[in-house]
């Protein structure tokens, strides 16, 4: 019995139909997550999502430093800090952090970033946001300091990885850990950590 002839698929699936040609621009703005392209930490252009997320009007946020989605400029320019080393040696950078919509709420923000060239962390690069408030509200009160060591603990990261991470000694960070301790009522670390990611215990 014969075998029928192999089946032959053009090369580019577009050719398949034509009509179906793959609008990225419409894509990019309904993507369900915030995304954004940025150049030396100014977003070059925003999408929908990302706008809808932080309480902006369409469109606002290009040409603007990512500066205007912290709580402070000090911890913008700290995670800069940190973005860095991490993008040397991964290519890519990602983290659970507290940051700030228009209306000056604070939630917590899942971020994924990828440097386009390798050679410049924080030259362009395309982001993705997404909220993670509803599982993980921000409930009480923490300085600009305890918000970035709270990250970092909610990343497993220990007191001394901490420490070398933000430039504090490990007994300074401890001292971050005890406050954290009293404003979630925790009485162990681990259960600070639950409460910090929204998990009742």
């Amino acid at each position: 019995m014969a075998l029928p002839p192999p089946l032959s698929l053009p090369q580019d699936p577009l050719q398949m139909n034509p009509s179906c040609a793959i609008d990225y621009e419409m894509i990019f703005q309904h993507a369900p997550v915030g995304m954004c392209i940025s150049v030396d930490r100014v977003i070059q252009s925003s999408n929908l999502a990302l706008a809808a997320m932080f309480g902006y009007d369409r469109g606002y946020l290009d040409g603007q430093s990512f500066a205007v989605l912290y709580p402070t400029m000090d911890e913008f320019l700290r995670t800069g800090d940190r973005i860095v080393p991490i993008m040397n040696t991964k290519g890519r950078y990602s983290d659970e952090r507290i940051m700030r919509r228009g209306d000056g709420e604070l939630f917590w923000c899942h971020v994924t970033g990828r440097a386009l060239n390798p050679a410049e962390p924080l030259g362009a690069g395309v982001w993705t946001f997404e909220d993670v408030s509803e599982k993980r509200p921000v409930t009480a009160e923490l300085t600009p300091r305890e918000r970035e060591i709270a990250a970092l603990l909610v990343e497993g990261k220990t007191s001394k990885v901490i420490a070398r991470e933000t430039d504090l000694s490990p007994r300074t960070v401890e001292m971050h850990r005890a406050k954290l301790m009293r404003k979630f009522s925790a009485s162990t670390s681990s259960e600070l950590v639950h409460k910090l990611v929204g998990v009742a215990r």
